[in-house]
């Protein structure tokens, strides 16, 4: 199948996989139609990407904003509502839209009910997470590295040596993993003390602070030691550490290990 290229106006939805491709196409549609659609989905899909391609003129809110939403509800004649699900009334919401015949394009989690849904969307569709979506995946990732070269204004080339992709909250957690590993690649010893200064400087007040953050020395450590050497009996060697004396760091911080 030809891939379908970019046409949404977010960067975080790629229409490279079969399931993108066809939310897209559904979302193309709808821009022709006077209807209301809900789109579902986990958090960093490309929920609002959409629903701002089919209304690209419309106000956006978020549904937990309800004064403000009430209140532009009274002017609009279109309006693109987001989490839907974190409205505080969402029947008065509804109501409103049913009684000035607004056309709405909603977002909500897949989970969503509501007793009116359907009464008032006539399109509804979900949008999988990227976890079934292998292909934007790749696509995703590397938009984000050509953002984050202009962003750092820097040609250097991303190490997808030990690169494993974060979906926790999809492209939302992608983007965020890659502009940290991408600046973190190239980071030398005072930047990334800087980081770790800024990091702690409102963290530090206890007199125990010590024993507390030194996690955040021996984790990382111990993390690639492992890796790049692949044996305990190694990696002590190469600290010139007593193996047991390892093996308890390993057990002290075997919550982050």
């Amino acid at each position: 199948m030809e891939r379908t290229k970019l046409l949404a106006v977010d960067a975080n939805y790629v229409t490279a996989s079969a399931s993108s491709a066809e939310a897209f196409k559904t979302a193309t549609l709808l821009k022709t139609l006077s209807v209301n659609s809900l789109i579902t989905g986990e958090t960093g899909v490309g929920k609002k990407s959409l629903a701002s391609y089919i209304l690209p003129d419309a106000p956006i809110l978020d549904a937990s904003n309800h004064d403000e939403l009430l209140s532009t509800l009274e002017s609009s004649k279109e309006i693109v509502i987001t989490n839907l699900e974190n409205s505080p009334n969402i029947k008065k919401v509804l109501d409103i839209i049913t009684l000035k015949n607004i056309r709405i394009i909603a977002t909500a989690k897949s989970s969503y009910y509501h007793e009116n849904i359907d009464d008032i969307f006539s399109v509804k569709f979900d949008i999988p997470p990227l976890s079934q979506r292998p292909e934007d995946i790749d696509e995703l990732v590397q938009k984000f590295i050509k953002e984050a070269s202009r962003i750092f204004t820097t040609n250097q080339e991303f190490n997808m040596k030990n690169f494993k992709p974060d979906l926790s909250n999809n492209s939302t957690s992608l983007r965020r993993q890659v502009m940290i590993s991408y600046l973190l690649q190239d980071i030398d010893d005072n930047e990334l003390m800087d980081i770790m200064q800024n990091y702690l400087i409102d963290k530090l007040g206890s007199n125990s602070d010590y024993k507390n953050f030194l996690y955040l020395y021996e984790v990382p450590l111990i993390k690639s030691g492992l890796q790049r050497f692949k044996s305990q009996l190694q990696l002590a060697d190469k600290l010139g550490l007593n193996r047991n004396t390892l093996r308890k760091k390993i057990a002290d911080n075997s919550a982050y290990l």
